[in-house]
């Protein structure tokens, strides 16, 4: 409602202004006196248009296109034939340049809209096509449908003079749409991404505007008055002066194909993006939520041969500004696509070009809608994305912009590094060479281009090859690391020296190409997308027996198949196998890699960061296991149960892993020569942290929700109980009091401290509101107090009988809810990782499609969440709100 009264208030001036503008432009009339004998001439009415001649002057530069397009000075004319008139026109706006700090990129695209321009006497409305209420019924179920989409005027436009016609037929229309393109009007405004408020029109100017058959393309440099801008990666910045900051901004419009592609439906076995909407009047009587899937419009030059060339191939350009060193690795990461596409039967249906020079073609431009285009900003950023713009009718992809950004390249070297310098040499060396690089870029680029496919991220893909094969040269030579290169499953972390794999980095796999053959098989005989549906559920129901070919992302965090950056189908083993290589990597590399002689220690600190960040998601891997369920999404008739626990055996093997593994004495990245030239302190204070982190998960409310569902619903015989997984986290902590003369040092202190304050948290904090947790967790404590009450006499190290009768007067207060400490902290260990408090409660959209979104697993940042306290976490957001 707030939107669309600033639009019309936006209009109501526009078009008092644009009014008053014509009225000083109507040149004086000479009224004849009486004695001429001559009547007067009737002066023109307000808003009458004027002769073409005196609107498209001689000085008019005019160029033909789907509309003619004038420009006289600084004015923009179009020229509106009337076959024009209410057909349904895409428009995209998206910055082209823009200021160093505004916190954002070349390519940013800021949204879609559908639009058609209609006439009214002598008005043109620019109105909003809603294309979220559809019915293909007619009757009085289209009249409602129709009652209920009124399409909003956005903008109005005056019709400044008609164009000839032939006789006795409607004349185009002339209207100035200056203002559309240096007013950032709020319905297309790019002040969020510039980094600004409102625009200044006097400070901003149309640059240049191409005509071509089917669309108009205009670049805008856009003054918007002093303001801030978040960027996407996180971080607050400020334009480049206290005054003003200025963008280039693309702007395109582009009549939609004039035959709509016959949409496909989305199925929730296969991961794509959608176009959505709600639908009336189908035989279900209901509103009926129907999903098109995204992908590119590909059709068979021979629609009876099993293998075709598409009439027109899938064509990316690479933009002049990409470097030379990496447009060998970018046009391969395209050209990976082509098996998949085989598989749904087209020969050479993706491709990757040069852009033109130049000289070659002086019109062609990277923003254009009519291409597919990968670019390459300067930017710190430490990422690429590959978003693309759809025919909302249908679900077509129109076109693509993938984006990368310049330090990608440090990026995917950390990762390569921290995940496989432990069995490849080359990923020791920094910077990384030539060939070791191109791969990394290739794989890269394979991954964003799957997004503009349509192919959402799929996090189950490396979840079935088993930690043997992951160990097998010849497996992972044929099948790289994941049946799927759109799982952020990276690198291979498992494999050990002397296994003699090879290939470490991922590739499109088995399910990749099996969503092509979903998404672009053509479907013979079929004319609806419900007449494809049993095609498509045949196709799908291969799921069944090969689960390499399922799908699942971001839906159930519990799922511990759908984690981000893991491989294999056992997480414990995986887990155990990657702490080693961790070790290895931390003492025998991180330190000849991560410095230079003569040169701070700013990248070992960067580099021994990227190593602990893997270890914190390593063993999240493993605590995705207690209390975790396995979805398998079957349908009715497709297989059996959709959610399985996991079985007790694994869960009780994960707490055995993190309880001795997770919480033993650390090693590598706390090794002290690389600790003593990073920072004064910090060893002590990592590996608290990294304990309360893995006793949080251990004892986390959520996962004990699901543990005692688990054990009511399917048994206590098949269920790793609650009170199991309290009573060994007991045992492990406490286990020095079993010992004839128990001793504690400084490490063990620290963790049963933390543990207590964990414990405190259970019992008393009202935000941990888990009833048989709580229980469980005071009969714990009683437990604990008898012990040391029992261990005390045998202690002969004072500091380690100072700590237990520290520890048992802390017991007595937790039980009576007097203890002082009311939360496990947390902050520092998320800040350790690199994540700011409110990253922990801004749940990632699952059409991110970045490849670096590196996303919080949710599980993760309920642990977080949880060792902070809601009161905490809520001052700890303030605070960088307050900061920006």
């Amino acid at each position: 409602m707030t939107r669309s009264l600033r639009s019309l208030a936006f209009v109501a001036s526009l078009t008092v202004l644009v009014g008053a503008a014509q009225a000083q432009e109507i040149p004086a009339v000479a009224v004849p006196s009486a004695e001429q004998g001559t009547p007067p001439k009737e002066e023109p009415k307000p808003g009458t248009p004027k002769p073409y001649k005196e609107v498209i002057t001689k000085d008019a530069v005019s160029q033909d296109g789907i509309f003619k397009v004038h420009r006289i000075d600084d004015r923009i004319l179009f020229e509106i034939p009337p076959a024009m008139l209410g057909k349904e026109f895409l428009w995209q706006t998206e910055v082209s340049e823009l200021g160093q700090l505004s916190g954002n990129y070349p390519g940013t695209a800021m949204g879609t809209r559908v639009i058609r321009f209609t006439r009214r006497g002598n008005k043109i409305f620019m109105r909003n096509v809603d294309m979220m209420m559809r019915t293909e019924a007619g009757g009085a179920m289209k009249r409602g449908v129709d009652a209920n989409s009124v399409e909003p005027i956005l903008m109005s436009f005056d019709v400044l003079a008609e164009g000839d016609a032939e006789k006795d037929k409607p004349k185009s229309a002339v209207i100035e749409v200056t203002s559309l393109y240096t007013s950032d009007p709020a319905d297309f405004s790019v002040k969020s991404a510039v980094g600004g408020q409102g625009a200044d029109p006097s400070r901003s100017y149309v640059d240049r505007v191409k005509a071509f058959p089917r669309n108009i393309e205009t670049r805008s440099v856009l003054t918007l008055n002093a303001g801030g801008s978040m960027s996407p990666f996180g971080g607050y910045y400020f334009g480049p002066t206290n005054s003003a900051t200025t963008a280039t901004v693309h702007y395109s419009l582009m009549l939609l194909p004039d035959q709509p592609m016959m949409p496909r439906l989305k199925d929730s076995r296969i991961g794509y993006f959608t176009t959505d909407f709600t639908e009336y009047g189908r035989p279900e009587n209901r509103a009926v939520e129907r999903r098109y899937i995204g992908r590119f419009r590909l059709e068979k030059k021979d629609p009876n041969a099993a293998l075709s060339e598409p009439k027109e191939p899938i064509t990316f350009y690479l933009a002049r500004e990409v470097p030379e060193k990496w447009r060998a690795a970018l046009k391969k990461g395209v050209e990976d696509w082509q098996p998949a596409f085989e598989q749904a039967g087209f020969k050479n249906a993706i491709i990757c070009k040069d852009a033109p020079t130049v000289e070659e073609d002086p019109n062609w431009d990277p923003e254009d809608l009519r291409y597919s285009v990968i670019r390459w900003a300067p930017s710190p950023i430490a990422n690429a994305m590959g978003p693309s713009v759809q025919d909302p009718r249908t679900g077509e992809t129109i076109s693509a912009h993938i984006i990368f950004w310049n330090d990608i390249i440090r990026l995917v070297e950390d990762w390569y590094f921290s995940q496989a310098s432990a069995i490849d040499p080359k990923a020791r060396k920094m910077p990384m060479d030539q060939d070791t690089l191109d791969e990394l870029v290739r794989y890269v680029s394979a991954h964003e281009v799957g997004h503009t496919l349509g192919l959402e991220h799929n996090m189950k893909g490396s979840a079935w090859y088993t930690v043997e094969q992951l160990r097998d040269p010849a497996f992972t030579s044929a099948n790289g690391v994941s049946a799927s290169i759109m799982d952020y499953s990276r690198f291979n972390y498992v494999a050990q020296p002397g296994d003699g794999v090879t290939r470490t980095i991922g590739m499109v796999g088995p399910y990749d190409k099996f969503a092509i053959e979903y998404g672009y098989k053509p479907i013979p005989g079929a004319t609806s997308p419900d007449a494809e549906k049993p095609a498509l559920d045949t196709l799908l129901a291969k799921q069944v027996g090969d689960p390499r070919l399922r799908f699942g992302n971001y839906r159930y965090y519990m799922d511990p198949t759908t984690q981000s950056e893991d491989i294999g189908s056992d997480a414990v083993e995986a887990t155990r196998l990657g702490f080693k290589n961790l070790d290895l990597i931390a003492t025998k590399y991180l330190l000849q890699s991560g410095s230079k002689f003569g040169e701070d220690y700013d990248k070992l600190r960067e580099m021994r960061a990227q190593l602990l960040n893997q270890r914190v998601t390593e063993t999240f891997h493993v605590l995705s296991l207690i209390g975790g369920v396995v979805e398998t999404d079957y349908h009715a008739g497709r297989g059996a149960d959709v959610f399985r626990p996991v079985p007790a055996a694994k869960q009780r093997a994960a707490a055995k892993f993190l309880l001795t593994e997770g919480l033993a004495k650390p090693k590598g990245v706390f090794d002290p020569q690389i600790m003593n030239k990073i920072t004064p302190q910090g060893a002590i204070s990592g590996a608290t942290m990294m304990n309360e982190y893995i006793l949080s998960g251990l004892l986390d409310p959520d996962a004990a929700g699901r543990v005692i569902e688990n054990e009511t619903v399917n048994g206590k015989a098949n269920a790793y109980t609650l009170s199991e997984i309290v009573s060994d986290v007991n045992a492990a902590v406490w286990s020095e009091l079993g010992t004839a003369a128990p001793v504690t040092d400084v490490y063990r202190r620290s963790l049963q401290r933390s543990y207590l304050e964990i414990m405190d948290q259970r019992v008393n904090a009202t935000w941990m509101a888990n009833q048989e947790l709580k229980v469980l967790s005071k009969d714990g404590l009683r437990q604990t107090a008898k012990r040391i009450d029992a261990a005390l006499p045998k202690v002969k190290d004072r500091m380690t009988a100072l700590h237990l009768a520290e520890c048992r007067a802390d017991i007595e207060k937790i039980i009576k809810g007097d203890f002082s400490k009311p939360s496990a902290g947390g902050g520092g260990f998320f800040m350790m990782m690199g994540l700011k408090a409110s990253d922990l409660v801004e749940t990632p959209s699952k059409h991110d499609c970045g490849l670096n979104d590196r996303q919080v697993p949710e599980g993760l940042r309920r642990i977080l969440r949880n060792m902070i306290g809601p009161d905490q976490l809520k001052k700890m957001i303030e605070a960088e709100r307050a900061r920006r």
